[in-house]
């Protein structure tokens, strides 16, 4: 098939790829502006931009919501369907019935109905989800509403972080939308509404959110910072600075008297520190301003000792 491309995160570019290589032919690709990142702020292109001048596919790079011009290119392009992955803006009527179907198809990280919105994969490892996966569905007005043509599961690691699944995400989304996408060029695809009393919501994430309480379960907490890794992370105000929580290990250990922000133990990677429930160790931090470093490495910088507290 002749398809329009709508992708600007890197979660999109195997997908890209993979419909490529099964013989579909990208003819348009829609992506986000080119921006300015690092310290140098040099001016960067999105992977989906990149991977299209490669393939030699023509791009368009709207500063916001595609519009009546970028309808129109769609239409002239050819494309008998629109596919969409990690786009980051709002497809009008307009837009997504351009391709000759009259639709467009999305790839969502999450098994719908659960967890729609901007940040799926973070919330079901901060819920605690066994598993999650992607799902394949029609793009309508509202937010990840449309019917489903296919999902896929994936299981979650008792260690996965948001950066590791979303990674395996990816890979597995774009193995599901080749097969929807041939189902649809031969005639056999099929779309089944959503169960709208299953509807969880997963809004998008800032960096506010990365602010931890200790008040909070050890198993919370773990939770919370693997599903905010790589970004926003996880961090605590102490009265030292600002600490990074790069990676933890919630404990099974008996329940203590000792106030959140304790120092219950040593370990040879970490420190073991009181929360609302349970004990978590932390195994790697980052004090404001400096290189993450072990979890001991940074008691020993502090000089802290059983019964302190962070």
């Amino acid at each position: 098939m002749r398809f329009a491309f709508f992708g600007s995160d890197v979660f999109a570019l195997p997908t890209l790829v993979a419909l490529a290589s099964a013989g579909h032919e990208p003819v348009l690709v829609l992506t986000n502006p080119d921006r300015r990142r690092g310290r140098s702020k040099t001016l960067l292109a999105t992977p989906i931009k990149e991977e299209a001048i490669r393939r030699e596919v023509p791009v368009l790079q709207p500063a916001g919501r595609p519009g009546r011009e970028e309808a129109a290119a769609i239409a002239d392009s050819g494309a008998e369907l629109g596919v969409v992955v990690a786009y980051g803006q709002f497809l009008t009527k307009r837009v997504r019935q351009a391709p000759s179907l009259g639709y467009s198809i999305n790839l969502h990280g999450s098994l719908l109905p659960r967890w729609r919105g901007a940040a799926p994969v973070a919330y079901a490892i901060r819920a605690g989800d066994e598993a999650t996966g992607v799902s394949v569905q029609k793009v309508e007005k509202a937010m990840d509403a449309g019917d489903v043509f296919a999902a896929r599961e994936e299981p979650i690691g008792p260690s996965d972080t948001r950066g590791e699944l979303r990674d395996r995400l990816s890979a597995l989304g774009a193995s599901l939308i080749v097969d929807v996408v041939n189902e649809i060029a031969n005639g056999a695809a099929q779309a089944a509404p959503q169960d709208t009393s299953q509807i969880t919501l997963a809004t998008k994430l800032s960096k506010e959110d990365s602010l931890l309480s200790l008040e909070a379960s050890a198993i919370e907490l773990d939770r919370t910072i693997r599903a905010f890794t790589p970004w926003p992370g996880g961090r605590l105000e102490l009265e030292s600075g600002p600490l990074g929580l790069l990676r933890v290990r919630p404990l099974d250990v008996p329940e203590t008297d000792a106030a959140p922000g304790t120092l219950l133990d040593l370990s040879a990677e970490g420190i073991v520190i009181a929360t609302g429930s349970g004990a978590l160790e932390l195994l790697e931090v980052k004090p404001a301003g400096k290189r993450g470093m072990s979890g001991r490495a940074y008691a020993n910088g502090r000089r802290l000792a059983r019964g302190d507290t962070l």
